[in-house]
This record gives C-alpha cells, structure tokens and sequence, in this order.
C-alpha cells in the first residue's frame, strides 16, 4: 500500500506558531536526514489522524509532495495529545 501526503513549508516557528496551527486544524511537522538541512511542515490533521492509525502506514516508505517536490520519507516519530483525539506532531526522516 502506498501513501501519498501533501505537505507545505511552514515560515513561523516556535510555541505559538504550533499552537495556532493545530487550532486551525493543522499538524507541525519536520523531515530531516539523508545529508540535507531539515524542513519545517505543516499537514492536514485529519488526513494524518486517520493514516496514523492504520498500521501500515509506520512501516511503509511515503511519498511526501513539499510545496510540488516529492520525497521518499518514513515516519520517525509522532506525538499526541494525551487524552484528546489530536495529533501534535510529526517526525519524518528522508529515505
């Protein structure tokens, strides 16, 4: 099975930035590895919610779209709220 994400670079960092996005209904992320600088995202939370809890989707190689450019990532790493039904945050390393 494949997946296939669509993602956008995120310009404001930090606490309050996150927050607001996760209000808007969005999910911080980050891709890092393979040698390159690491690239701050932000996601649907929906679409993550429901692909997190598929079991298939933690052991696959996804195709994550940034801005039109497609890489080849895994899931290294997510958070979620501790008694809500929200995503938080999401790691991905590079392929």
């Amino acid at each position: 099975m494949s997946f296939e994400l669509i993602a956008s670079k995120r310009v404001d960092l930090g606490t309050g930035a996150s927050r607001r996005l996760r209000h808007a209904g969005q999910v911080p992320a980050v891709v890092y590895g393979a040698g390159k600088e690491a690239v701050s995202l932000v996601l649907d939370h929906n679409t993550m919610y429901y692909a997190l809890k598929n079991e298939s989707f933690h052991a696959s190689v996804l195709d994550l779209v940034i801005d039109g450019q497609k890489e080849q990532v895994k899931v290294a790493a997510f958070q979620m709220h501790p008694y809500k039904q929200q995503v938080m945050h999401i790691d991905f390393t590079r392929v």
